[in-house]
């Protein structure tokens, strides 16, 4: 091939990558010549489902801080922000709205025989201890943790930024520490009253008669009612879960990942909500819902009548042990 015959493939060629490269340009620019922002191989969105975290390249030790952009801690700021505060609302105000509702229409439960003046031990000292602390260190736990979530909405505008910083962090620290009082109560609870928590026969007559709430019928009971067997069991695994996924939040990062966090997060906050929800209906009946059934935690000892209308087929056994142990020969 001559040299003028190679100019010219040369040229050919040349043209025809300039034609063919023409439309790519052409997608690559937007009418008025600036680059196309819709242009890109792959857009942000296809990109973001492809990974879970975006990462870049670091020489510390640490992966965490390699993330530069995490997708799903939009939802759970989302959840956090949003539905959090409307859902954790709904449950406690509606919580509270029905158990005004149930004292404005049934009333305080009275002893229907009044009182006999005679009582009888339904929980021992230790009892009462397991009780309390688990009580009292989830009272605690329930208001500096709604501090977290609503804090920011209820407290702030009132007390001011530097105040509420102070009040938050005192919340943060109690919270944290508090918490392991409240493992350690729920586990006492939940083998001391473990074996008068599980199903009988008898709780099937209590249902049939309407637990206690229909004053024409009597409903039998064994130490503890369906009711309240349903309250231990429901505190007991929510208790667990909330202290297990506690763990997580107050040790980082042992085993976890960001997501792992955020997982751990929603629940811990799901389950604590509903744990508080349940756990004021339970004060409820303790306190105003029922006369003579806060007195058991608070000294030990019941009223006879009580005892006979809510508990009968406990009384029955304590009355039967006690003649038995009156009548047997002292050694």
């Amino acid at each position: 091939m001559s040299f003028f015959a190679r100019i010219g493939f040369v040229l050919l060629v040349l043209v025809l990558q300039t034609f063919a490269a023409e439309p790519l340009r052409a997608q690559r620019l937007a009418s008025d010549g600036a680059p196309n922002p819709d242009a890109s191989v792959i857009d942000q969105r296809t990109l973001l489902q492809q990974a879970p975290r975006i990462e870049g390249r670091i020489d510390i030790p640490d992966r965490k801080a390699s993330v530069l952009i995490q997708p799903r801690g939009r939802t759970w700021d989302y959840f956090h922000e949003v539905l959090l505060h409307w859902g954790g609302a709904m449950a406690l105000l509606g919580t509270m709205a029905l158990l005004s509702l149930a004292y404005l229409i049934i009333g305080r439960l009275r002893i229907a025989a009044g009182r006999s003046g005679k009582t009888i031990t339904r929980f021992v000292a230790f009892e009462r201890f397991s009780h309390w602390l688990t009580a009292v260190s989830f009272l605690v736990l329930a208001v500096t943790g709604l501090n977290v979530t609503f804090g920011k909405i209820l407290l702030l505008p009132i007390i001011g930024p530097e105040a509420f910083s102070e009040v938050s962090q005192i919340a943060k620290y109690t919270h944290d520490f508090v918490s392991f009082a409240f493992m350690v109560g729920l586990a006492l609870i939940g083998s001391i009253f473990f074996r008068d928590n599980l199903p009988a026969t008898v709780d099937i007559e209590w249902v049939r008669k309407g637990g206690g709430f229909v004053k024409s019928k009597h409903a039998p009971a064994g130490r503890f009612n369906l009711g309240e067997k349903l309250v231990y069991w429901l505190s007991v695994a929510a208790g667990a879960a909330v202290s297990v996924s506690g763990l997580v939040l107050l040790f980082p990062f042992y085993g976890t990942n960001v997501v792992d966090m955020q997982l751990a997060h929603v629940a811990h906050a799901v389950i604590a909500v509903l744990f508080i929800s349940l756990i004021l209906a339970h004060i409820y009946i303790g306190t105003l819902g029922m006369e003579g059934a806060f007195e058991a935690m608070a000294t030990g000892d019941v009223d006879l009548n009580w005892a006979q209308e809510h508990h009968d087929r406990w009384l029955a056994e304590r009355l039967e042990r006690a003649k038995q142990s009156a009548t047997s020969p002292s050694e």
